[in-house]
């Protein structure tokens, strides 16, 4: 998309309300409780165990974490790897679309800093 912030503002009156929309398709795949918490820890390094990632997300359960994963593997966004190895083990790990969540992680953390107030605990 090449164009600027007023320009795809002015855009955003002409998309269509439908599934092919691509702000819809976006904010369909940051759906549901957990996927953007997976995705954010999958972004701090190269790869993460299935019991990384839960004590990375503590009130995650095991259900809920494999029924994530597999969701954010089926739209192409992580990959799983298994290790055939004793004791056997999997890895998930981001695709290159996964990656390309980085930045936008980063934008959110710049308004979050500017727009939401500090909590002291």
């Amino acid at each position: 998309m090449n164009m600027t912030e007023e320009q795809f503002i002015k855009s955003l009156i002409a998309l269509p309300a439908n599934e092919n929309c691509p702000i819809r398709k976006s904010l369909d795949l940051f759906s549901g409780k957990w996927r953007t918490w997976v995705l954010f820890e999958l972004c701090k390094k190269p790869a993460y165990r299935f019991g990384e990632l839960q004590r990375a997300i503590p009130k995650i359960t095991n259900t809920m974490l494999t029924s994530t994963l597999r969701d954010l593997e089926g739209m192409g966004i992580i990959t799983r790897k298994q290790f055939n190895e004793i004791p056997p083990h999997v890895e998930y790990s981001l695709t290159e679309s996964g990656h390309a969540l980085t930045p936008i992680f980063f934008e959110i953390a710049k308004w979050a800093d500017t727009y939401l107030p500090v909590e002291n605990d």
